[in-house]
């Protein structure tokens, strides 16, 4: 059975399928009760379950997360919406320093199944701190399981996978995506949840990149095409841990990496997925592997972003300086 929807329907139906399944499942987070959260992801699943299930929070991320860690200690499964990227940070500490090191602490004794929901990312010209980037941060942190999904069937099956993990995980929504229709195959997940896919089969470059970006290379690959390259494109959909299997058979294949993102690229995830890729696949490169990025500069003002945000265009430039190698 399949149905079209947009992203972040996808994501409410994952919800709510969630929700249907386990009663230890509960939502929190602001405003995302009546109002179903500002992107409306929410959207009808208190009135549905109740606000037992489905709680609207103070505005005090700190809080959220740390009762959340209390529930999960409880045996329940909270999964916690953060109203925008840039508004994660007041609870970095709960996240980073509490949240990915207790099973560590318990040896392995004491799970923390819980999951925190981001929006992230650019092109919908908001204001300051509505438009970061802040996946480094999580994946530089042992203990958290990071993924974002690109399309909206991965989206409905990744929350559930998510929610289903014994580990703290960090879901990453691309929210200018969340309006972007994609069939959805409710019937069976496609793939694990921590595996990388092809989805566009090429032989001269491989292009890598998750979220957002992933529609961006889509893209830069069609240019090409038409000016006689072929791109492969990889999306990566795990961060942490990375999938690195495809990546580096694609690689071997095309002997050339361009990886894109739109966080600054001063010790990244494209800094990491260079690296391991140049480390294990070093004889079959042809070129270095480049990488394409948002500025190392703090996220600019709206008009800006479209400057700030690699295109298509930054894209195939690099796919143009690694074929001159």
């Amino acid at each position: 059975m399949s149905e079209n929807l947009p992203i972040s329907r996808a994501l409410n139906a994952g919800l709510r399928r969630a929700l249907e399944t386990n009663d230890r499942v509960l939502l929190m987070g602001e405003d995302i009760g009546p109002l179903g959260g500002v992107f409306r992801v929410t959207e009808g699943l208190q009135r549905d379950f109740g606000p037992r299930r489905v709680i609207d929070s103070p505005l005090a991320e700190s809080g959220i997360v740390g009762t959340a860690i209390g529930l999960a200690m409880g045996g329940f499964r909270p999964v916690l919406e953060i109203q925008f990227d840039g508004f994660v940070f007041p609870a970095f500490d709960q996240i980073t320093s509490q949240l990915a090191k207790l099973t560590n602490r318990h040896e392995g004794a004491l799970q923390m199944p819980v999951v925190i929901r981001i929006p992230y990312g650019g092109h919908i010209g908001a204001v300051e701190h509505h438009q970061e980037s802040p996946e480094a941060y999580f994946t530089h942190t042992p203990g958290l399981r990071v993924v974002s999904p690109s399309n909206a069937n991965d989206a409905y099956w990744m929350i559930q996978q998510a929610i289903d993990s014994p580990d703290p995980v960090i879901f990453l929504e691309p929210k200018a995506k969340y309006w972007q229709k994609g069939e959805v195959d409710t019937s069976a997940p496609a793939l694990p949840l921590h595996a990388s896919r092809v989805i566009r089969r090429g032989t001269d470059v491989t292009l890598v990149g998750h979220g957002a970006m992933v529609t961006t290379l889509l893209q830069a690959a069609a240019l090409a095409e038409s000016e006689g390259t072929s791109c492969e494109v990889i999306d990566l959909r795990s961060l942490s841990p990375v999938d690195f299997g495809p990546l580096l058979d694609s690689v071997r294949r095309t002997g050339r990496m361009v990886y894109a993102q739109e966080a600054p690229g001063f010790t990244s995830l494209g800094s990491e997925i260079a690296a391991t890729v140049m480390e294990k696949a070093f004889f079959a490169l042809e070129a270095p592997v480049l990488r394409v990025s948002g500025f190392d500069v703090p996220f600019p003002p709206a008009k800006l972003e479209g400057t700030y945000l690699p295109d298509a265009d930054r894209i195939l430039e690099a796919v143009d300086r690694s074929l001159a190698y």
